[in-house]
């Protein structure tokens, strides 16, 4: 039982560093900086932590990663996973834009709508059509995201722009959970990580070049921006989340993730003194209630075996 509690804890923290992503991204636009500038140091210094968190791994590890070369080629394999990292790295770069545009509370909710999306990319794509149980529970995310965004509410005007790249945001991220899952299975998690955050770093740098990393200095504040970004949303999420779940189980997991969401809407209320009406947060409520009544069934049966 201590060890499933370790196991959700480490979840929960690895959700909560998801949360915060967007204040802290609202605070650096108000710094100054621009997309280009926060997500490409965000996803550099992403890359070089993972990096170097592989390699010490390496070196101390006494196990040897053997790779199935029979039916792929080994290198092939690895730049389909640096490939699949492009997915994560337009995921930043248009939910930072959407950041830019609307509040950081309701870019989470345009963010979450990769729920939804997940479903209909599993029913068209490979062919598993969803349940209606599944149809009612998507329905009431997007009622509850309609509340969240304050779409009902008159004091709140919402930019159509800022509102498009979120739901970009939501599809790269739904492509993203996709192709991960189905790309580097054999390779170990540091590596896998490593490789994807690699991929990301180059689309960033093809869409914004990294000019500004030879214009700044040693102290620049966007260093301190990026290095918070790069430990709370590239390193420490996918690293919680590899040691949690297998102890805590994909249905509770999926529970203990949902709390991304209202850690975001707290975190822009407190921190970036953002207004939420009560009907937003009747929406999140929704939201949160969608994501974890479908886990349930799968969650006492968990506890029944424990």
């Amino acid at each position: 039982m201590k060890e499933r509690f370790i196991g959700g804890l480490l979840v929960l923290l690895g959700a909560c560093s998801f949360g915060v992503l967007s204040s802290i991204v609202k605070t650096a636009y108000k710094a100054g900086y621009s997309l280009g500038e926060v997500t490409g140091v965000q996803s550099f210094f992403g890359m070089i932590i993972l990096w170097g968190l592989y390699l010490v791994y390496k070196f101390f590890s006494k196990k040897k990663v053997i790779v199935n070369t029979r039916s792929f080629n080994g290198n092939y394999q690895l730049w389909r996973v640096c490939l699949a990292g492009f997915c994560p790295g337009l995921v930043g770069i248009f939910y930072y834009q959407c950041v830019q545009l609307i509040p950081a509370s309701i870019a989470i909710v345009l963010l979450m709508q990769y729920l939804w999306i997940s479903v209909i990319i599993d029913c068209f794509v490979f062919r598993n059509r969803p349940t209606l149980f599944q149809i009612l529970v998507v329905f009431i995310i997007i009622i509850g995201s309609c509340l969240a965004a304050g779409i009902f509410n008159q004091h709140i005007s919402l930019n159509l722009k800022g509102c498009f790249f979120g739901i970009l945001a939501a599809i790269t991220y739904s492509l993203f959970i996709t192709m991960s899952s189905r790309v580097g299975n054999h390779l170990p998690k540091l590596k896998k990580s490593a490789l994807m955050i690699t991929g990301a770093c180059f689309i960033t740098f093809i869409i914004f070049p990294p000019t500004f990393l030879f214009e700044l200095t040693l102290d620049d504040k966007l260093y301190q921006w990026g290095l918070m970004l790069a430990l709370l949303g590239t390193v420490l999420p996918p690293l919680l989340f590899s040691i949690g779940i297998p102890k805590v189980g994909i249905s509770f997991s999926a529970i203990l993730s949902a709390a991304e969401l209202p850690v975001a809407v707290i975190a822009s209320y407190f921190y970036l003194k953002e207004l939420i009406h009560y009907n937003q947060w009747i929406g999140v409520a929704l939201i949160l209630v969608a994501i974890i009544i479908p886990n349930l069934k799968h969650l006492r049966g968990d506890l029944k075996t424990k």
